[in-house]
């Protein structure tokens, strides 16, 4: 398990090289873009799989293995999320399922942990974060994917969950909005984007339990969730 402290600095250091890159990028693109007056972001190209990642907002997502027992929209500080509660079929175990889609070319992932964290405390009147830890997990299919998130135990009034949070790529997924911004420059070079998908997964735990212990499920979940994402909604230019 990786302790708090080394998952912060290693957090930094991740940081350092994403806005070395980033300087890079503007060092080779920038100069040519300020002296010509054409600024690539100013009218960046168009997300093509705009529609479908709309479609999960208004109707969520198909989780091979789960069954959606309930979904709506839900306002999640500035944003709709779709909410699905998804039940794994042949069992009784359930999950909350929270996704934010891309919703237009210049809209870009920033602070959603924190919403999430709101409003998980004002729906349940605490969310107590514990345990927190880095997470990797390996997608196999369609194509091999890399994926790094956040993995901590939350304590409400009602029950304990353990949550899973990254941001969903076409080729991989981190939860850091840097991450998401640093590709996405660099595609718009190519007049490509990087769409993205933030995703929460809530799931049920024993009360102050060790977190842990639900690893292998969320590891699974995860990959499923990953896996469908990048099958249709994050489809790459």
């Amino acid at each position: 398990m990786i302790s708090l402290s080394k998952f912060l600095k290693e957090s930094q250091w991740n940081q350092v090289v994403a806005l070395f890159l980033l300087l890079l990028l503007f060092a080779i693109g920038g100069v040519p873009g300020y002296l010509t007056g054409h600024w690539q972001w100013k009218q960046p190209p168009p997300i093509t799989s705009l529609k479908a990642l709309k479609h999960i907002r208004n109707s969520g997502l198909t989780v091979p293995g789960w069954q959606t027992i309930e979904q709506v929209q839900q306002q999640i500080g500035e944003q709709k999320w779709s909410l699905q509660v998804i039940q794994k079929q042949d069992s009784q175990t359930q999950a909350i399922l929270l996704l934010l889609p891309q919703n237009g070319p210049m809209d870009q992932p920033e602070v959603e942990w924190t919403e999430i964290n709101g409003w998980a405390k004002s729906r349940w009147r605490k969310w107590d974060i514990a345990q927190y830890r880095a997470a990797k997990f390996t997608v196999k299919q369609p194509r091999e994917t890399q994926v790094e998130a956040r993995f901590f135990r939350a304590n409400t009034k009602q029950e304990t969950f353990g949550v899973l949070q990254w941001y969903a790529l076409p080729n991989r997924g981190n939860p850091s909005p840097l991450r998401w911004f640093v590709a996405d420059q660099l595609a718009q070079w190519r007049k490509q984007r990087v769409p993205w998908v933030g995703v929460s997964i809530l799931l049920p735990m024993e009360p102050l339990g060790k977190v842990e212990k639900i690893w292998p499920l969320a590891e699974s979940i995860g990959q499923t969730v990953q896996a469908a994402l990048m099958a249709d909604s994050l489809q790459s230019d």
